[in-house]
């Protein structure tokens, strides 16, 4: 019983109880044997087995057979490469613009909005970033002679348009009417949301709008002074307007 446990034991000893009782000073005729098997893995005891020999043989036949298709493929990189055409980034487009009365070609990310272009990259930074939400209306822009939130454009949208900003309506030595007017009737305080005030007035000249102040306010809702000089405000595009 003894004898059948120990060869149903995986590595055990094989020597019989007459070799364990051999006392003579002779080598054992019968030693423990290791057998390697070929396989990657061998079954023992229903489980699986990997040697160190198996485990080479398998580790080079698998890096040949990967070896092969990989210099395969590098011989026709180069050709290939060679032959590919250059495209531009898919993340990038080319736009024109005319920007207070000059052409203005560039590339920009497609995320890039209007009001960031003519800040970041022509530094016209009399557009004011204030909400970034189209809600305050302090970067106003005239594009194509109407007025627009340039936060919620993208620049890649205006292509062949024209864009004013409040840089190319006027100048401290030559003002626009509707820039000497909020400066006579003290329009401003802070002066943040100045510009944008102004360049969406100067558009509401040309608007369909009622002659009435509350018309004029009504127009004017979507650009926020939160100095509050509203009533100012009103009173230099009123004059503006009835000087037309």
């Amino acid at each position: 019983m003894r004898e059948n446990q120990q060869e149903d034991f995986p590595g055990a000893d094989r020597h019989s109880d007459a070799d364990r009782g051999n006392t003579n000073n002779s080598a054992p005729q019968s030693t423990s044997r290791v057998v390697e098997n070929t396989n990657p893995l061998s079954e023992g005891n229903g489980a699986a087995q990997l040697t160190r020999r198996s485990f080479l043989m398998w580790v080079g036949s698998s890096g040949a057979a990967t070896a092969l298709p990989a210099a395969a493929a590098s011989a026709f990189a180069a050709p290939m490469a060679a032959s590919a055409p250059v495209t531009m980034d898919p993340g990038l487009v080319n736009v024109r613009l005319t920007v207070n009365d000059v052409v203005r070609d560039a590339q920009v990310d497609v995320r890039t909005s209007l009001l960031d272009y003519l800040r970041e990259n022509l530094q016209l930074t009399g557009t004011k970033k204030g909400c970034d939400h189209g809600q305050c209306g302090a970067c106003t822009v005239h594009v194509n002679g109407r007025r627009v939130n340039s936060c919620l454009s993208f620049v890649a949208m205006h292509d062949g348009d024209t864009v004013t900003t409040i840089e190319g309506l006027g100048t401290p030595d030559r003002m626009h009417p509707m820039q000497a007017a909020f400066v006579a009737h003290d329009g401003l305080q802070c002066g943040y949301c100045t510009a944008g005030q102004i360049m969406s007035a100067t558009a509401l000249l040309k608007e369909p709008c009622g002659r009435g102040d509350a018309d004029i306010k009504e127009a004017m809702s979507g650009n926020i002074c939160r100095c509050g000089a509203y009533s100012n405000i009103v009173a230099a595009i009123r004059q503006v307007r009835d000087a037309t």
